[in-house]
C-alpha cells in the first residue's frame, strides 16, 4: 500500500560493519551483499517478511479488477505476474530491495472512475495505463520526472495522497454495505445488524487491532479470518476439495493478456485520464521510493540515491508491462518497509519476495474463494493509514489550506481522482496569483493548472 509518506526523511547509516558480513559467492557479487553490510540470511528472512506484509493485494486487486468486467482468475494472474515482472526489474537492475504491485488508488481509479464513471471499456483502461507507462518513461530519461515532483508543492502532493485515502476508504465502506446509497441523502449509514455488514465491520477493528500490535502479515490475516467466518456464515462457497484451495497448472492469462486498446484510448481522447494516472504516479511512487531507500541507508548524505534512475526506469517498463499483461500502473508499497527493518538492504530482498508472489499462482482457486466483504475492511484501513499525510499540509495559510481541502475533499464526493487534482492545481494556482506570491508557483503549474481548465471547458 503505496501512502506517498517518505518513510524517514533524516540520513542515518543503518548499516552493520560490512566486515561483520560473511563472503556469499556469486549472490555477493552479483547483488553487492557484503558492501551493503547484508548477507544471504537476512536478505532471505526480509523477503519473507515483505511478503508476509504485502501479499493481501494478491486478493484485493483482482476483486477491484473484476468490478471492471475483468474475469477474475485472468485479473489475478495478471496482477501477480506484473508485481513479479517489475519487482524481478528492481531486484537485478536497480538492485533495490523493493516489491512493487498495482497500487490500491490506481485500480480504484481504473475501475471506479474510469471504467465505471467515464463508460470505458476495461481494454481501453488499459491501453491508457500502457500509454502513462510511455509516459512515466519518457519523463524519467529525460530527467524531467524528479524536477517535476520537486516542483509541485509539497501541499498538492500531500492533499493528493490523503484524498486518494478517504477515496479508497469511501470504496471499502460501501464494499462492506457500512454505507449505502440514499436518494435523499445520496450515501446514509446500512444496516449494521445484516450478517455480512457485522462482520465487515468488525474485520475493520481486526485489521487495525493486528496492524497495531505489529502482526506480521496482520491485513492478509484479517482477509483470511473474514473469509472463514463468511464459509461459516454461508456466505461464500466453502472448499469441497484440495482443487478448490490448490492447482498445479498455472491460470489463464490470456482473456486480459495484451488486451488493451491503445488505438481506442487514443481516439477517445483520454488525454485528462492518462495525465491522471501519470500524475498519480508521479507523486505517489516518488515520495515511497524516496523514503524507503532512505529507510534502507541507499541514500547518501547529500540527499542522492544510487540507481535511483534505473528504479524509477524499472517502475516506467514495470507499468507497460502491467498493462499489457491486464493490471494497472504500479507502486512501491510503503509495507516495503518491514522488509527493510528485518535488515533487507538489497535486490535479493525483492528477488525472494517475488518468487514467494509466483507460486502464489498455484494457489488462486483458493484466492477466488476469498469474498468482496473481507477485503472491504483493508481499504478502510488502507485509506486510514494515508490519512497522516495530513500533517504535512499547513493549516495557518488559505492558499495552501484551501486547495489541499478541494483536492482531500472533491476526490472521494466526485467519485474521481482527477476531479479533485483538477480542483486542487487550479485553485492553487489561482490563489497564489491572486493574492501576489507568483514565487511560490512553479512554471509547471501554470501549464498543469491550464490542462485541467481546458479539460473543464471541452467536457462541461
Amino acid at each position: 500500500m503505496s501512502t506517498g509518506k517518505p518513510i524517514a526523511q533524516t540520513h542515518t547509516d543503518v548499516y552493520p560493519d560490512s566486515h561483520s558480513a560473511q563472503p556469499t559467492g556469486w549472490l555477493d557479487r552479483l547483488f553487492k551483499l557484503r558492501s551493503r553490510g547484508t548477507n544471504v540470511r537476512t536478505e532471505l528472512l526480509a523477503g519473507l517478511t515483505t511478503f508476509m506484509t504485502m501479499s493481501y493485494f494478491i486478493i484485493v486487486c483482482p476483486i477491484i479488477l473484476s468490478e471492471a468486467g475483468m474475469p477474475r482468475e485472468a485479473a489475478t494472474a495478471a496482477t501477480i505476474f506484473s508485481s513479479v515482472f517489475c519487482t524481478l526489474i528492481f531486484a537485478f537492475w536497480a538492485n533495490f530491495p523493493i516489491t512493487m504491485a498495482p497500487g490500491m488508488g490506481l485500480i480504484s481509479f481504473f475501475t471506479y472512475t474510469v471504467v465505471q464513471g467515464e463508460g470505458l471499456s476495461w481494454q481501453t483502461a488499459l491501453g491508457a495505463v500502457f500509454i502513462s507507462g510511455v509516459v512515466f518513461l519518457l519523463l524519467t530519461i529525460t530527467g524531467l520526472r524528479q524536477a517535476l515532483f520537486k516542483a509541485v508543492p509539497r501541499t498538492l502532493r500531500s492533499s493528493i495522497t490523503v484524498g486518494i485515502g478517504l477515496f479508497v476508504a469511501f470504496i471499502g465502506l460501501k464494499n462492506a454495505g457500512i454505507i449505502v446509497a440514499n436518494k435523499a441523502t445520496f450515501v446514509s449509514l446500512g444496516s449494521i445488524t445484516q450478517p455480512t455488514t457485522a462482520l465487515a465491520a468488525g474485520g475493520v477493528l481486526l485489521a487495525a487491532f493486528l496492524a497495531a500490535r505489529r502482526v506480521k502479515g496482520a491485513l492478509l490475516l484479517s482477509i483470511l479470518a473474514l473469509t472463514v467466518g463468511a464459509m461459516a456464515l454461508g456466505i461464500t462457497k466453502t472448499p469441497q476439495g484440495v482443487g478448490d484451495i490448490f492447482s498445479l497448472s498455472l491460470p489463464d492469462v490470456s482473456p486480459t493478456f495484451m488486451a488493451m486498446d491503445i488505438k481506442g484510448a487514443l481516439a477517445y481522447g483520454i488525454i485528462p485520464i492518462i495525465f491522471s494516472f501519470t500524475i498519480v504516479e508521479l507523486f505517489d511512487n516518488m515520495a515511497t521510493l524516496m523514503g524507503l531507500s532512505n529507510r534502507a541507508g541507499l541514500m547518501k548524505k547529500d540527499g542522492t540515491i544510487p540507481n535511483l534512475n534505473r528504479a524509477l526506469q524499472a517502475d516506467a517498463v514495470g507499468t507497460m508491462g502491467s498493462a499489457v499483461m491486464g493490471a494497472t500502473a504500479l507502486n512501491a508499497y510503503v509495507e516495503n518497509a518491514t522488509g527493510i527493518s528485518e535488515g533487507g538492504r538489497t535486490g535479493l530482498t525483492a528477488l525472494v519476495t517475488g518468487v514467494l508472489f509466483l507460486l502464489c499462482l498455484f494457489f488462486i482457486p483458493l484466492v477466488s474463494l476469498i469474498p468482496a466483504l473481507a477485503t472491504a475492511p483493508i481499504l478502510v484501513l488502507v485509506g486510514a493509514m494515508m490519512l497522516q499525510e495530513v500533517k504535512e499540509i499547513p493549516m495557518d495559510d488559505l492558499t495552501e489550506t484551501l486547495p489541499a481541502f478541494l483536492t482531500i475533499v472533491m476526490t472521494p464526493l466526485t467519485f474521481s481522482i482527477a476531479e479533485g487534482l483538477a480542483f486542487g492545481f487550479i485553485s492553487y494556482t489561482v490563489l497564489k496569483l491572486l493574492t501576489g506570491r507568483r514565487k511560490d508557483l512553479h512554471w509547471s503549474m501554470y501549464l498543469i493548472a491550464a490542462a485541467f481548465i481546458v479539460n473543464f471547458a471541452y467536457h462541461g
